[in-house]
């Protein structure tokens, strides 16, 4: 290695997002750049970026209005905005922001290394915005054993050690009609299998032990370009890389309920270390209001779906996203959401106030709701959701529950924190424990967003 060089990577948004951060700071970490949480101290700068929320894009040029003095004193330092922001915008944010070096899309991701060698030599701004109807996902193994960076180095990390996101497709075939994502991550492409396989392999053989699978829509990986099926199903890609030695959890996310196959359903009775946990975005309660979404569901195929998984798992813990005042959104369809949150009651949910996004269809809707009336609806929801989410959690008290050492706990208490098998933070006293190991914990109480508890 010749002179010190440090990366500072800062991620917007979803957990894809989090993994191609993930891959970003490994193709770096290739190109000899140690990553470092000081911002001041960074060579390169990465910012990867979510546009799927107005608020999320509005942080990004926020943090970019504050780096504008740090570039002043350090001219040599190269800034790059990634993700979906950068897509979207693509010259129009260098021009916006010409502190900007390189603008880099989902797809082009791969490219970073190359893309700052070309900065450093030839001192110009780089675009690559690129999306291919055939874009293939590259193999990237993650590093062996002797090239991994200390514990240290790694501490940037957005997930502990031991566990891991693996992409397993990505892009979007459905065209929801608030949604970003088919414009700014492109059609659905799907791994092989084998790269999959090869891939969790290798992190189950430096000691990870929980893996979730990412895209966009899981539940369609394994098809082709074409939309017909190139590989196995998900269903039977789960049923693989659920018999790699040493995975002792395995996690997916999202899917969307249109393509909530039986199959798939069953494989929570019948595959062990499949976590009891599914995230099912369902968006609005109000059948007239999901046909206008594009959703393709009905409420009552949902609620049916929902029936199914609870019958083959009766201790699945259910999450969703909704948006709520989509354009032409009545008191009737708010309330039909709110009887939703009472027939299915979620452990969580992720609710929004709808916000215009560029490029979407329903951009052009009319019957727009006053941000006041968004405001209102989105408060009674959440705190409706809140109450349930504390009942539920209630109903583990006095059970013992399987938990997975993640580290102490950040209250500073002197307690530890890890995660059930239906994936709720759990706080517990212990003796001294090491991350990645699982405990049986009795717990204690039921807490809005989290649990208490003691070693069993």
């Amino acid at each position: 290695m010749n002179s010190i060089k440090k990366s500072y990577i800062e991620t917007f948004g979803c957990q894809m997002n989090e993994r191609d951060s993930e891959i970003m700071g490994l193709l770096l970490s290739d190109s000899d750049y140690l990553p470092t949480e000081d911002i001041k101290q960074a060579d390169v700068i990465v910012i990867n970026t979510c546009s799927i929320r107005e608020k999320a894009e509005q942080k990004v040029y926020s943090l970019l209005g504050r780096l504008k003095k740090l570039k002043g004193k350090k001219p040599s330092l190269i800034i790059s905005v990634t993700g979906c922001v950068a897509q979207q915008e693509g010259k129009k944010l260098q021009a916006r922001m010409p502190l900007v070096d390189i603008v880099l899309g989902p797809q082009q991701i791969y490219r970073l290394p190359e893309l700052i060698n070309k900065v450093s030599v030839k001192g110009a701004a780089q675009l690559a915005v690129g999306l291919s109807p055939t874009f293939e996902i590259p193999k990237y193994a993650p590093p062996s054993p002797a090239e991994t960076v200390t514990e240290e180095e790694h501490k940037d990390s957005p997930e502990p050690a031991f566990k891991r996101f693996v992409t397993i497709m990505q892009g979007c075939n459905n065209f929801c009609t608030y949604c970003v994502v088919p414009y700014t991550r492109g059609r659905e492409t799907s791994r092989a299998p084998e790269d999959i396989m090869a891939e969790i392999t290798a992190l189950a053989d430096q000691g990870v032990k929980e893996v979730t699978l990412l895209g966009q829509n899981v539940n369609s990986y394994g098809r082709g370009h074409d939309g017909s099926l190139k590989y196995i199903t998900f269903p039977e890609l789960l049923r693989k890389v659920s018999g790699i030695n040493g995975i002792e959890r395995l996690r997916f996310t999202t899917s969307h309920p249109k393509d909530l196959s039986t199959e798939l359903i069953d494989c929570f009775a019948e595959i062990d270390n499949l976590c009891p946990h599914f995230h099912l975005p369902v968006q609005s309660g109000s059948n007239r209001i999901l046909k206008r979404m594009n959703r393709k569901y009905s409420i009552e195929d949902y609620l049916a779906k929902v029936e199914a998984l609870r019958q083959v798992r009766p201790d699945i813990a259910l999450t969703t996203d909704i948006i709520v005042g989509f354009p032409g959104e009545t008191e009737d369809d708010f309330m039909a959401t709110m009887d939703l949150l009472e027939k299915v009651r979620f452990q969580g949910a992720y609710s929004f106030k709808y916000s215009d996004r560029p490029q979407t269809k329903a951009v052009s809707f009319d019957s727009k709701l006053d941000d006041q009336v968004k405001s209102e609806r989105l408060s009674i929801l959440q705190s409706r959701q809140n109450i349930i989410s504390l009942e539920e959690n209630r109903k583990y008290e006095n059970s013992v529950q399987t938990i997975m050492v993640e580290g102490e706990s950040k209250n500073g208490d002197g307690q530890w924190s890890g995660r059930s098998m239906s994936n709720i933070i759990v706080n517990f006293a212990g003796s001294v424990l090491v991350p990645g190991q699982s405990v049986n914990v009795r717990i204690t109480e039921g807490l809005l967003h989290s649990l208490r508890g003691a070693l069993a």
